[in-house]
């Protein structure tokens, strides 16, 4: 059966995990994917931030997602991977177990996310995606850091800067 996708009905979205769930980001918002590399650690920056790495003269704070989520912490392995994303006038990467594929979502199958279901806060979903036998949950970037914490990691890149 051949599906044909009305216009700006198709969503593309990078796939990554964190433990056993799968997650989507709009590719809008991701600029690049890197291999983990061990962030430099930052004085008094909040739980969350690893630190920073020099991205091609770039510096970047790194947020450990599982921590930002609450999500229990595991050992990074080789497939971890470091998704760079623009968010306004904002730079920073979010550290992942792993990045799979880039998908494109026709809307109708992104449903809004039940609140009770999810394991990691709601107001950071967007919705759930059926892909499949699949059920990816879809992330908001734009509400993953507060004013507040936009400004302290602004402050720690022109520290470092």
């Amino acid at each position: 059966m051949e599906q044909q996708a009305v216009s700006g009905t198709e969503l593309q979205f990078v796939v990554f995990k964190l433990g056993n769930e799968e997650y989507g980001v709009p590719i809008t918002q991701v600029k690049e994917i890197n291999r983990l590399t061990s962030p430099t650690k930052v004085p008094r920056s909040p739980v969350f931030v690893e630190g920073i790495i020099n991205l091609r003269g770039q510096i970047i704070p790194i947020v450990d997602m599982k921590k930002r989520f609450d999500l229990p912490l595991t050992e990074y392995t080789g497939d971890a991977r470091i998704i760079v994303v623009q968010l306004g006038n904002h730079t920073f990467g979010v550290q992942v177990d792993s990045v799979s594929e880039v998908l494109r979502i026709n809307s109708s199958d992104i449903e809004p996310a039940p609140q009770i279901v999810c394991s990691i806060d709601s107001r950071y979903i967007t919705g759930v995606a059926k892909v499949g036998d699949r059920l990816l949950i879809l992330l908001d970037l734009d509400k993953l850091l507060s004013d507040e914490e936009r400004a302290q990691l602004a402050e720690m890149e022109e520290a470092a800067g």
